[in-house]
C-alpha cells in the first residue's frame, strides 16, 4: 500500500506511523526548507533533530514539495500511483485551490482513498475555524470533564484528541481499504478533531443525553464507583479500582478495615457513591500510612486491580513494558541513536519489519520521484531547479 501523506504535526503523522508499522509505503510531503511544523518543537533534540518529530514519523519516506508552485502541485496529482491521500490542511477548500482538492483527485482517479483531517469537519458553521488539539479539548467538553475535583479545568498530558483522531482515521483508511477491495471505487473520508473527541466522550455524554446530568472534574477519581481512584501513600500514589461489591470487601480486608464491611452506609456501590467523602477520607488516611510499594505488596493476589501511578522514568523501567516492546531504537542518519515508543500492537503471524528511523527533509526525493512515480531523470533535475520539490543535501 503507497500513502502520499501531506499532513504536518500529530494526528495524520500518528496515523500514518501505525499504517508504516503494518508495512505501507507512507511518503511524507513536506515544504522544502521547515518541513513539518514539529522538527521545530524544542527542546528537546536530539542533534538538529526535534524529539517530538522523531517520536511520531518512523517508516516514512520525505518528499520536500512546494505545493504552492504548479509544477509541484503537478507532483501531488499523481496519486494514479498511490492507494490513499491523507492530507491535514487545518481548514477544507485550501487545497481545492491548488487542484488538490478530494472532488479533484478522486475525478482523475475514481479508486484514490482521500481522506481529509480537519478541525470541525468539511461543512457547517465552524468548519472553516482552525483546528489544534488544545482547543479542541476544550471545545469538545475533554478539558471540562479533566482536572481536579473544584478546581481549574486541565488539557490532557499528552494530545489525546490529535492521537485519538489519528486512530479513526487509521481505522476509517483500512475499512476503506476493504470496501474498495469489494467494490472497486475509493472514498473520500472526512475525519475531524470535534467529532472523534465528542464520540470518545463515551457514558459521560450518554449521561448527559439521557439524563440531563452535567458532568464534572473528579481528578483521579470516577463519578460512579467508589473507590475506583488514586491515593496517596507514604512516597508516592497508588490507583486501586473496586468495580464490585466483593472488591470493596478484599480491599477492607487489605487495609485492615473490615469493620467497614458492616456499615450500611457502604454495603453497595450505590451507598458508597452516595457516602463517599465520609468513606474516602478513612481510605485516605490509611493509605497514607504506608509506601506504595508496601501496598501493591499486599494488594497482590487479592483480586482487586491496582496500580502506582508511574513517573515517565519508571514506566519505561517496567518489565512489563520492555516484554511489550514498547522501546524501540532505530539508528537515525545524523541523529545518531534514538528511542521512540515501539508499536502497541503484535500478530500472531508476522512480525513487523525493523523500522526505518524518521526522514530528513526531503531525504527521499528523488528517490521517490524516479521509483514510485516514474519521473525521468531530466524530469527531475527541471523540479529541482525551478524550486518545486527539493532534496536534503544530508542524503
Amino acid at each position: 500500500m503507497v500513502i502520499f501523506l501531506s499532513c504536518r504535526v500529530l494526528a495524520g503523522p500518528f496515523a500514518t506511523m501505525i499504517l508504516g508499522d503494518l508495512g505501507a509505503e507512507v511518503i511524507k510531503v513536506e515544504k522544502p526548507g521547515s518541513g513539518d511544523d514539529t522538527r521545530a518543537w524544542g527542546p528537546p533534540f536530539v542533534g538538529s533533530e526535534s524529539v517530538y518529530f522523531l517520536s511520531i514519523n518512523r517508516n516514512k519516506k520525505s518528499i520536500a514539495v512546494d505545493m504552492k508552485n504548479p509544477q509541484g502541485a503537478r507532483v501531488i496529482r499523481e496519486v494514479q500511483h498511490c492507494l490513499v491521500f491523507i492530507t491535514e490542511p487545518g481548514v477544507p477548500g485550501k487545497l481545492s485551490e491548488m487542484g488538490l482538492g478530494p472532488e479533484q483527485l478522486r475525478t482523475e482517479t475514481p479508486r484514490l482513498i482521500y481522506c481529509s483531517i480537519t478541525g470541525y469537519g468539511q461543512t457547517g458553521p465552524s468548519s472553516l475555524s482552525p483546528g489544534y488539539d488544545s482547543i479542541l479539548s476544550a471545545v469538545s467538553g475533554m478539558m471540562h470533564i479533566t482536572g481536579p475535583e473544584g478546581g481549574e479545568p486541565v488539557r490532557p498530558g499528552v494530545a489525546m484528541t490529535d492521537l485519538a483522531t489519528g486512530l479513526y482515521a487509521h481505522g476509517a483508511i483500512m475499512a476503506a481499504l476493504l470496501q474498495r477491495h469489494n467494490t472497486g471505487t475509493g472514498t473520500h473520508i472526512d475525519c475531524n478533531l470535534l467529532s472523534s473527541q465528542v464520540s470518545c466522550l463515551s457514558h459521560i455524554a450518554a449521561n448527559f443525553l439521557n439524563s440531563g446530568k452535567e458532568a464534572k472534574r473528579w481528578g483521579t477519581a470516577h463519578e460512579s464507583i467508589v473507590p475506583y481512584q488514586g491515593f496517596k501513600t507514604s512516597d508516592g500514589h497508588i490507583v486501586v479500582a473496586a468495580g464490585n461489591d466483593v472488591q470493596f470487601v478484599r480491599v477492607c480486608q487489605v487495609l485492615d478495615l473490615e469493620e467497614l464491611t458492616e456499615e450500611a452506609k457502604y454495603k453497595t456501590n450505590k451507598l458508597r457513591v452516595q457516602n463517599r467523602k465520609q468513606l474516602l477520607s478513612v481510605l485516605s488516611q490509611r493509605f497514607a500510612q504506608e509506601t506504595t510499594s508496601d501496598w501493591l505488596r499486599r494488594f497482590e493476589g487479592s483480586g482487586v486491580p491496582v496500580g502506582p501511578i508511574n513517573s515517565i522514568q519508571q514506566v519505561f523501567s517496567d518489565p512489563q513494558v520492555n516484554h511489550n516492546g514498547l522501546i524501540q531504537n532505530m539508528e537515525h542518519p545524523t541523529a545518531g541513536s534514538i528511542c521512540v515508543p515501539g508499536p502497541a500492537v503484535r500478530f500472531s503471524s508476522f512480525l513487523p519489519l525493523s523500522p526505518d528511523p524518521p526522514p530528513l527533509i526531503g531525504q527521499h526525493t528523488i528517490s521517490v520521484l524516479t521509483e514510485s512515480l516514474h519521473y525521468s531523470e531530466q524530469e527531475v533535475t527541471s523540479l529541482l531547479q525551478s524550486g518545486a520539490v527539493a532534496q536534503s543535501p544530508d542524503v
